[in-house]
């Protein structure tokens, strides 16, 4: 089992990462150049971990022993016994690989060297070591401690033995890995795209308000937040980027597209609750935009919302798993415990049925006859085969 981890960048990011391996007993080195950010993870530490003695959900004893098992270091040297290195930093492939060839000077031949990035090729980073097949994508969610879901990505280049390795211990971490392929967006940033992109085209196609599109989501589908909530809450600026991203990965798939809307609250500096104005108003982190008059709710219009989004998330994950970017049940674990979907998507799909997803993509490129609305073939397979995902 791997004992000795560095994580590099003591952002939010990086200081959950810490945190999770050493609770599951790793030795940490968190590795920033700026000594501020290292004080910030830790009192941020010091402070989750006295929420959690105050809840009863450890002990004082326990407290200080994850508190000891990190080192806070501002040198890249002292990584150097590293059998794990993770890197949390900026979303920039050049950054990443020019820290990535500094850090392989330093370590032994045998340390794994990952990135934690969201959506940049693997096979590019692995690119600029020495060794890339030590090079692998190990990506976690936010807030690290508490999403159940990482996805790991080997390159083209990754040694087998990485990957097992990896996956066993990430598992020992008590997380649920998820093994995608590295293509833009991996799983979650792949899948997930339509729950934006979706709702910000019904928007912009003047059928419902952002409050009617959030409304339906929730409470005809279940979900937690509402896709203009859930945009105000990472940030229109972090969203758009990502979109933006993975429509240029795609060779400008059209499923991809951006939308301007988000692009101009983007550049009005309308980014959500950090900066207390997005598609709702804040306060406080609390929404002050009053929501649509009582009674309004239209339960026809909301059931055409949910199916609309609903559709295209499924043809989304169906057309990943054709592609065999991750296997059924990485790909539904990915949506559940990577961005708490109420359900899985294929399993979902079965539950609407396989003719109903067709029959609601056809509907929809029959309408638009765009590129966009293009059916997944592994759907309509399906239906000509009679068969279910699960």
């Amino acid at each position: 089992m791997i004992k000795k981890v560095g994580i590099i960048g003591g952002g939010t990011m990086g200081s959950g990462i810490a945190q999770v391996a050493a609770t599951a007993g790793c030795l940490v080195k968190l590795y920033d150049t700026n000594t501020e950010a290292l004080d910030k993870s830790k009192a941020a530490l010091e402070k989750i971990m006295a929420r959690l003695v105050e809840k009863g959900r450890i002990d004082k004893a326990e407290k200080s022993r994850i508190q000891d098992n990190i080192t806070y270091v501002d040198s890249l040297k002292e990584l150097s016994d590293s059998e794990l290195t993770i890197e949390a930093i900026v979303e920039n492939l050049e950054i990443k690989k020019k820290v990535f060839q500094e850090l392989e000077s330093y370590v032994s031949e045998e340390t794994i060297i990952a990135s934690n990035t969201s959506s940049l090729s693997i096979a590019s980073i692995a690119s600029a070591l020495k060794k890339p097949e030590r090079c692998i994508g190990i990506h976690f969610f936010n807030p690290a401690p508490l999403m159940k879901l990482v996805e790991v990505i080997p390159a083209v280049q990754t040694s087998g033995e990485v990957l097992r390795k990896i996956k066993m211990n990430i598992a020992n971490w008590g997380k649920t890995v998820a093994i995608a392929k590295d293509t833009p967006g991996f799983i979650v940033n792949r899948v997930a795209r339509p729950f934006y992109g979706e709702a910000l085209r019904i928007y912009e196609e003047g059928i419902a308000s952002f409050h009617e599109i959030d409304a339906a989501m929730k409470e005809i589908g279940g979900f937690r937040m509402g896709p203009f909530e859930l945009m105000d809450f990472i940030g229109n600026d972090v969203n758009y980027v990502v979109t933006e991203t993975v429509f240029k990965a795609f060779y400008y798939d059209p499923r991809y597209k951006p939308s301007f809307t988000q692009k101009r609250f983007a550049e009005a500096g309308y980014l959500g609750r950090k900066s207390g104005k997005g598609y709702y108003e804040y306060k406080d982190g609390k929404v002050i935009t009053p929501n649509a008059v009582e009674g309004s709710f239209n339960s026809d219009l909301a059931q055409k919302i949910f199916n609309r989004v609903l559709v295209m998330l499924i043809n989304e994950a169906a057309d990943a798993l054709f592609w065999n970017i991750a296997s059924a049940e990485d790909i539904d674990n990915a949506m559940t415990k990577g961005v708490n979907y109420p359900k899985g998507l294929l399993a979902w799909a079965d539950e609407k049925g396989i003719s109903w997803c067709v029959e609601q993509m056809d509907t929809l490129y029959d309408e638009y006859r765009e590129d966009r609305y293009r059916c997944s073939p592994l759907l309509r397979k399906l239906k000509k085969d009679n068969k279910t995902f699960f």
